[in-house]
């Protein structure tokens, strides 16, 4: 690695006396890795590793339940460790882009935020009907929109309420909703 002009900051457990004897240039890296990992440069990067990397392990194995996974053959694990990785990235960028991490957590803000566009398109297409009606009674002139009296016999032009304001229908106590 110092040939490349690379300097190794591997963090290394606690070791008994090791035998150097015939080994100078594995002495001389290993003490000049314990020297960097032990300044303020290397406890940064030691930490951000930490946070980054390792953390990312531990959520897949305890919180995401690769641990615990039984499959046979390289191939096969090869793919579930990769759907669980793309998975767990997908939500990283989730929480990136949108403040949340899965897209459980969206449903309550997406469901509320269609139910508010479906309410303004609702209300805009009402307000279209409402003004062709209007422009269909000032007469021939202003075009072919004029409405049969027995649409504005059934009210049409009212607005309907959104089927998000509707009571919520009433189930049936038996399995089959009877």
């Amino acid at each position: 690695m110092s040939e490349r002009g690379l300097r190794t900051y591997v963090s290394e457990p606690n070791r008994g006396r090791r035998k150097w004897k015939g080994k100078r240039d594995a002495q001389k890296a290993t003490y000049g890795n314990r020297r960097r990992i032990r300044g303020e440069r290397g406890k940064r990067l030691l930490h951000e590793r930490g946070e980054r990397l390792e953390r990312t392990f531990a959520h897949h194995l305890v919180s995401g339940g690769m641990r615990g996974v039984h499959v046979r053959g390289q191939g096969e694990i090869r793919k579930r460790m990769l759907v669980h990785s793309a998975a767990f990235n997908l939500g990283l960028l989730m929480r990136k882009r949108f403040g949340f991490g899965t897209p459980r957590s969206l449903q309550g803000p997406a469901a509320a935020a269609a139910a508010l566009g479906d309410a303004h398109a609702h209300g805009l297409a009402a307000a279209f009907r409402l003004i062709r009606r209007i422009l269909g009674l000032l007469g021939p002139q202003v075009g072919s929109l004029r409405p049969s009296l027995r649409s504005l016999h059934n009210n049409t032009a009212i607005p309907r309420p959104s089927p998000f304001t509707q009571p919520a229908p009433r189930w049936g106590t038996s399995s089959t909703d009877c």
